[in-house]
């Protein structure tokens, strides 16, 4: 069992900028692919960003050079700027590791708002 610890969510102001981070309890070889989704009430969890073990990137339409995903051995990082109400959301953490199992964080609140 993997568990995602989330940190960095929060209340910001429209056009402000938060920074996500997410630490995985496994080795860094382990893990394949490590990503951030998003969620909001009645709607499907959406992928924001994801990263492989090779440095490759990969953001939702709707991200539009906002935000820049990156990671360092097992901990991945979101750092979100120019921010919108339309981006308040749960943010999840995601891993996939080499096996192909999979696991998420416990989510964190992202709220842009005046």
């Amino acid at each position: 069992q993997v568990h995602l610890v989330e940190s960095g969510g929060g209340l910001v102001q429209p056009g402000g900028s938060l920074r996500l981070s997410c630490t995985a309890s496994t080795k860094s070889f382990e893990i394949s692919v490590m990503a951030w989704y998003r969620q909001t009430p009645g709607k499907r969890r959406e992928v924001v960003a994801r990263i492989d073990r090779g440095g490759r990137t990969e953001y939702g339409d709707f991200v539009k050079d906002r935000f820049t995903i990156a990671r360092d051995n097992a901990e991945v990082s979101l750092q979100m700027n120019s921010l919108k109400p339309e981006d308040t959301a749960v943010y999840y953490c995601y891993a996939m590791l080499t096996d192909y199992s999979n696991f998420w964080g416990q989510g964190t609140q992202v709220t842009v708002s005046s």
